[in-house]
């Protein structure tokens, strides 16, 4: 295997007089490197946008939620709680109430969620805290509301700004500012508004009722497990969802674009690999007085199939490495420095976020570009090493 690497290596650094075989090569080296720098920061950029939704999703909402057939209300609410609050992976539960109503301010009407909490307990199964900007939860008490930040921008309200909330019914509610959150995401913090829990039933008209209970835990991948201990303990009477089943289509759009993407630049690497195959075709041609010679000497058929598929590999393999540390440091960059901004108002994101794992990301690209050239090199070093000496000496 020395002597056929030798010689596969003199071949590529050797000078010639065709320039154009070393240009070949050299185009193929780059071809295969943009290919793999291409999926490296497109796949990188796709889990960031995983990784970042999933957790202002779960920030937003709770790893499990509990709703009855029934309907809940606050003595379910004692109940559930006696039930599932010694379970070790629990880590919070809090019950909310939600419904739409409308905003005014300014002779302005706006729809919006309300969302009705004990500002106790929500913190042990929500993010809510960590996202106020101004204001604080601890003061959202019967008369006080908590916006999004793009909802107080739009209607012009800042802390203390006092303004009218009317219910299903038409009630007029008058409420004060007393927080200003903001998720990360457009949608929540455009739509989504926080009142005391006693104040929203007051508002929607639903005197102790509520409409679920979060529950939070120590993992949120093992919610799956625990939904089948808390559906044993519940009883059927109750519908229990874990955050992958509310959001199960969403994730899955993710990982079909993301597959879609993995296929189609992987395409650019094949596009490479044909110039590989022109590289190899005329180098066969090239050397087919150096074939002869060394078949002449005794080397066997597989030697030469060795030399031209070696040869091959260290092209791909010059590319794939370049294009691997110029993917693996752009994604870099832009995890740093985030110097591509995007319209939170479309992407619900403000950067560009960006994640590189390298199981099995990376792997998975380098491995496919290598299987591709190795493809590749196959019909070359398949007719060089079927060259008899007699025949590849004949002209010479």
């Amino acid at each position: 295997m020395r002597l056929e690497f030798l010689i596969s290596w003199r071949y590529l650094i050797t000078k010639r007089k065709e320039k154009f075989i070393s240009l070949i090569s050299i185009i193929s080296i780059f071809g295969i490197a943009i290919g793999v720098m291409a999926l490296i920061v497109v796949i990188g950029v796709m889990n960031g946008f995983d990784i970042d939704l999933r957790e202002k999703i779960v920030g937003n909402y709770s790893h499990i939620t509990v709703t009855s057939f029934d309907g809940l209300d606050t003595d379910k609410y004692d109940s559930i709680l006696k039930l599932a609050g010694p379970n070790p992976r629990v880590k919070g539960i809090s019950p909310y109430l939600q419904g739409q109503v409308l905003v005014k301010e300014n002779e302005r009407f706006f729809a919006v969620g309300m969302r009705g909490i004990r500002p106790l307990t929500e913190p042990q199964v929500t993010k809510l805290r960590d996202y106020i900007l101004a204001g604080s939860l601890d003061a959202l008490d019967q008369e006080g509301i908590i916006l999004g930040k793009e909802l107080a921008r739009y209607l012009g309200l800042g802390i203390n700004s006092e303004f009218l909330v009317y219910s299903p019914s038409g009630e007029e509610y008058p409420l004060k500012v007393v927080g200003i959150f903001a998720s990360g995401m457009y949608e929540y913090d455009m739509n989504l508004v926080f009142t005391d829990l006693e104040t929203a039933q007051s508002i929607l008209g639903q005197p102790q009722q509520l409409s679920a209970i979060a529950v939070k835990l120590d993992n949120l991948y093992s919610a799956d497990s625990v939904k089948k201990e808390l559906s044993a303990l519940l009883g059927p009477s109750y519908n229990i969802k874990t955050w992958i089943e509310t959001n199960r289509n969403f994730f899955a759009a993710l990982e079909l674009e993301k597959l879609a993407m993995f296929i189609i630049l992987t395409l650019i690497i094949l596009v490479a690999s044909f110039n590989i195959i022109s590289t190899l075709i005329v180098m066969v041609v090239q050397k087919t007085k150096d074939i002869g010679i060394l078949k002449a000497q005794g080397m066997a058929s597989a030697g030469i199939r060795r030399i031209f598929v070696l040869q091959g590999l260290i092209i791909g393999s010059l590319g794939t490495i370049t294009g691997t540390a110029s993917g693996i440091g752009l994604c870099g960059l832009l995890k740093k420095y985030q110097f591509i901004k995007l319209p939170s108002d479309i992407y619900y994101l403000d950067t560009l976020p960006v994640s590189i794992q390298w199981w099995p990301d990376i792997v998975l690209i380098v491995a496919s570009a290598m299987a591709i050239v190795l493809v590749s090199t196959l019909y070359p070093a398949h007719k060089a090493a079927g060259f008899k000496p007699v025949e590849a000496l004949r002209y010479e």
